[in-house]
């Protein structure tokens, strides 16, 4: 039997229902657009400054995003809108499937973690939200390591330095190709879920699982490595 690996979980749209802020950014902007445009600067940005070695707490940079965006369009952001995006993303439902397919993998012998951008305060308040917080062995999150968004090098790594275990024995799952990229490059295996809005480039590192949902990327990875019903930490 091949060695399982250790899951790593992207939370924000991976296992959280991003959509569900479409109402405060519809409002704003009278735009359907606009959350799309958002999150991708948002990710853009965060990026950016750790390319240039500069920290800012992931959501700080989605709240400059809001207002910059706002601004090329003269638009003025309340106190009031950034505190309404701020509460719906602490808050985003799970996607349906999730629930369920993050306890089959877990009974089927999977240590489950997760790595976020977010504090480990706002991904706390999201996995309780979602009711899933008590499958994850560990969240970790870059504000309280390296201080690097992903798809730093140093993120991944850090995760495989605190769990110690070989980066091949790591598959993060996550729905965003730049994440997987990130991921693969640091000697991880990766997953893509192909959420709406998401796909594969065809240049790069491709991923070692590929589902339009958690519960196919969950079927390939029991079908590959076998049920360890009753498994927990310390089994192969």
């Amino acid at each position: 039997m091949r060695r399982r690996p250790i899951i790593v979980f992207d939370v924000n749209e991976t296992l959280l229902d991003l959509d569900t802020l479409h109402p405060t950014l519809d409002r704003i902007f009278g735009d359907p657009a606009a959350l799309r445009l958002w999150f991708a600067n948002l990710i853009t940005y965060s990026e950016a400054l750790t390319l240039a070695g500069v920290y800012v707490p992931f959501t700080d940079i989605g709240a400059a995003v809001l207002r910059m965006l706002a601004a090329t369009r003269d638009i003025t952001i309340s106190d009031s809108d950034a505190a309404e995006l701020t509460e719906r993303f602490a808050t985003m439902p799970p996607h349906p499937e999730v629930p369920a397919a993050l306890r089959r993998l877990r009974e089927d012998g999977f240590r489950l973690f997760t790595l976020t951008d977010n504090t480990l305060a706002i991904s706390g308040r999201q996995l309780e939200h979602a009711g899933v917080i008590d499958v994850f062995e560990r969240r970790f999150s870059v504000d309280e390591t390296v201080r690097r968004h992903k798809p730093a090098p140093e993120a991944y790594h850090s995760v495989a330095t605190a769990l110690e275990v070989d980066p091949g024995d790591i598959c993060l799952v996550a729905c965003h190709v730049w994440d997987t990229i990130g991921a693969q490059a640091a000697g991880w295996q990766a997953g893509l879920i192909l959420r709406q809005g998401n796909a594969p480039l065809g240049v790069g590192p491709q991923p070692d699982y590929t589902g339009k949902n958690l519960d196919e990327i969950a079927d390939q990875l029991i079908g590959k490595y076998g049920s360890a019903t009753g498994w927990w930490p310390g089994a192969s």
